[in-house]
């Protein structure tokens, strides 16, 4: 099974989808994307940490290749985020660009094989007006891609709304 979270920033998906994960069979994988970049990136990803401890979770620091990563057995997956990825992915450390989709599509469908369930966060880009630049433009349209074939690939698609879970496709997993 394949669950798709999208939402916001701050809008409770990681929350949600720890919740997810914890009603899912063990052992559970939390794949983080975030690069630890500056002193906020490092606050968001020790909070992030500190809200999963005594979870269950082992977490796996993956920045970029996610078709290379071979999970030491099937269980449950959960991914933070594909919008991590996606830059990761898209920009080398130069700024020089690149098109991701077809490598993280690769490593979404590896992923979703090794594992009973995988839980996927993404981030709702393009609903603003804002006139970007040609990387933010590409960035943008990039996850725009990778959001709507994950979506076509998963068994369940939310939006998290102010922490409220709005189901668009298939429907709301079990949290005990």
């Amino acid at each position: 099974m394949m669950i798709l979270l999208t939402g916001g920033a701050a809008c409770g998906k990681s929350s949600y989808a720890e919740d997810i994960a914890v009603s899912c069979p063990g052992p559970r994988y939390y794949v983080a994307t975030m690069q630890p970049y500056g002193s906020e990136g490092q606050a968001k990803i020790e909070r992030h940490r500190r809200l999963r401890a005594g979870k269950g979770f082992e977490t796996i620091e993956r920045y970029t290749d996610l078709a290379g990563l071979s999970l030491p057995e099937r269980g449950t997956v959960l991914l933070e985020c594909l919008g991590n990825l996606a830059a990761n992915e898209m920009f080398d450390v130069q700024g020089n660009m690149r098109d991701p989709f077809e490598d993280i599509m690769r490593g979404l469908a590896s992923l979703k094989a090794q594992c009973d369930t995988l839980i996927v966060i993404t981030n709702e880009v393009g609903r603003d007006v804002n006139a970007y630049g040609e990387g933010t433009l590409a960035y943008i349209k990039t996850l725009g891609r990778l959001n709507s074939a994950a979506a076509a690939q998963a068994d369940c698609v939310m939006e998290l709304v102010c922490g409220i879970p709005l189901v668009l496709k298939g429907s709301a997993p079990n949290i005990s």
